[in-house]
């Protein structure tokens, strides 16, 4: 293949605009093609003959006409929401969220299964998890794998994906030391092997649906909060999913350290942030002053919903306990806006979305107060917008992105599967067709 001087091939320019016009439709919802040149900065030619490809792959389909001042009507063109499929996964803390997703992110089936007993994370049983819960989504919605993109999943622990034979997790707090996740799953053959596992942190799938859908969109400096039985978070710099944004790096922002030799983490430290602001730890030291110890020591949420309604009630310790966790929440919240400077934080998670109408107001004042004028000045404190299923719908962008890189063709079963950044989709600033849906 013939490379110009930039070192582009002709097969690279046209994966490019194909790029380009998948991502413009995808964001920018239905338009003409004479829309899509301005939009996508193509001549009318190229938009034509990429146009005329992607419909003949099936990708794009009429969604109506439009009447144009003065001239002929124009065709509106849409995303094909049947031409392809995704399945996002979130390896939770308490229980394993699989969800299958039409190319527009609309769901079509999902399934939880439930860790037993809580807290065990043994790898075999999520694996087998896993593998049950893609088997149920694909039967429940009659679909099959032959337009599946790919498997995303969402993990807690630090992700390495150039690890010899697949992405291998360590996920310390858990229990998980250099577990190799994608080998595991590959050998239950719950997918064809052409059938990409794409697996990330949780806090950066999150923190991904939220920019490319939710509470994010438009911030070019976010940090967004993941609160279950522990916390982490995403940081995404320099914009929104556009052509010249920074991938969301996770940050172990739990495991920074909040009170010197303080109570002991998950992972063994003295003191860190999670030891004092996740679920775990919060209903650990409600129970140790006298909460509701039956209630603890049941289901997870179920234990802070109980917390949640003695405070509502007026118990003093559920009042303080919560006090104190908006206050160290607060705290750590302080450090990411003096480090990092961020134009929003969002907070998600099932512990957020459960304790943040209670607790969001002490937790901006807390930061607020920890912080240095000038940055505290600029940040808002939200809550996210995507409810429980955001770390899913976040794992299904992975193979999305991907899929929108290679410029809307699956990827031959040779080539290696990389995660793909916040950089592989354009600019998302406006209403969009793909939000409306995420939405409904």
């Amino acid at each position: 293949m013939t490379a110009g001087r930039s070192g582009r091939t002709v097969r690279d320019l046209r994966r490019g605009n194909r790029s380009a016009v998948l991502q413009r439709l995808y964001f920018g919802g239905p338009m003409s093609r004479q829309e899509l040149g301005p939009a996508t900065g193509l001549s009318s030619g190229s938009v034509s003959n990429v146009v005329g490809e992607l419909v003949a792959d099936g990708l794009l389909e009429e969604a109506g006409i439009v009447d144009s001042d003065g001239g002929r009507p124009r065709t509106l063109l849409r995303i094909a929401p049947g031409s392809a499929h995704m399945i996002g996964i979130d390896v939770g803390e308490t229980r394993v969220r699989v969800e299958l997703f039409d190319l527009t992110l609309t769901e079509l089936a999902r399934t939880e299964l439930p860790l037993q007993p809580r807290g065990c994370y043994d790898v075999g049983p999520i694996v087998d998890h896993v593998r049950t819960g893609i088997a149920t989504v694909l039967a429940e919605a009659g679909v099959g794998t032959d337009r599946l993109l790919g498997v995303g999943i969402g993990v807690p622990g630090i992700v390495d994906r150039d690890a010899p034979g697949g992405t291998v997790v360590h996920g310390q707090t858990i229990g998980w030391d250099a577990v190799p996740l994608e080998e595991l799953l590959r050998a239950t053959g719950a997918v064809p092997p052409e059938i990409p596992y794409i697996i990330d942190n949780g806090a950066r799938t999150l923190g991904q649906a939220e920019m490319w859908f939710g509470a994010g969109r438009g911030a070019r400096d976010a940090v967004v909060v993941l609160f279950g039985s522990g916390v982490g978070a995403s940081l995404i710099t320099d914009g929104s999913p556009d052509g010249g944004a920074t991938e969301g790096a996770p940050l172990e922002w739990g495991h920074l350290t909040v009170q010197v030799r303080g109570r002991r983490c998950r992972c063994g430290a003295l003191g860190c942030l999670e030891a004092y602001t996740g679920a775990e730890s919060l209903l650990a030291r409600w129970a140790e002053r006298g909460g509701d110890a039956e209630a603890v020591a049941g289901d997870e949420e179920d234990a802070l919903a109980a917390l949640l309604a003695a405070a509502g009630g007026g118990d003093k310790v559920a009042l303080e306990v919560l006090d104190e966790t908006a206050e160290y929440l607060g705290a750590g919240l302080s450090d990411v806006i003096n480090l990092f400077q961020p134009e929003r934080i969002l907070i998600g998670g099932w512990a957020g979305l459960m304790l943040g109408p209670h607790i969001l107001p002490a937790v901006r004042e807390h930061a607020t107060r920890y912080s240095l004028r000038h940055p505290a000045a600029r940040v808002t404190i939200e809550m996210g917008s995507l409810g429980p299923d955001a770390v899913t719908v976040g794992a299904a962008t992975l193979p999305l992105a991907a899929f929108f890189a290679r410029g809307g063709r699956r990827t031959p079963p040779e080539a290696p599967t990389e995660a793909p950044g916040w950089q592989t989709a354009l600019e998302v600033r406006g209403a969009s067709a793909a939000t409306a849906t995420r939405q409904a």
